[in-house]
């Protein structure tokens, strides 16, 4: 029996600009991506530039879920790292801190 390929899935691509703050946000987001959201499976590696998160849901409702659920813990370890003294944040030559593709699967 093959998988089934789940029919939304989502890439978000944080660009850290800076080795330590992407080994952050992985110490951070790891323990999260590994528990199970329901109807979504998470999946997070470290990049040359940053941090990918990508997110399959087998349905609209799971996939906004989980994005509102990760998303939410990105912003709240960046926050942390800011509050810290860790820097003036993900910048990477001129772009926004964050880039995020959605599509559907077809």
């Amino acid at each position: 029996m093959t998988r089934r390929r789940p029919p939304w899935s989502a890439t978000v691509r944080l660009a850290t600009g800076r080795g330590e703050l992407a080994r952050w946000l992985e110490q951070a987001l790891s323990p999260e991506a590994a528990r199970e959201v329901p109807r979504a499976r998470t999946t997070l590696r470290r990049t040359p530039s940053g941090i990918e998160l990508r997110v399959e849901a087998s349905d609209a409702g799971a996939m906004r879920a989980a994005l509102n659920t990760y998303l939410g813990w990105v912003a709240l370890s960046l926050a942390t790292v800011g509050a810290a003294g860790g820097g003036q944040g993900p910048r990477s030559r001129g772009r926004p801190p964050a880039e995020a593709l959605i599509s559907r699967s077809r």
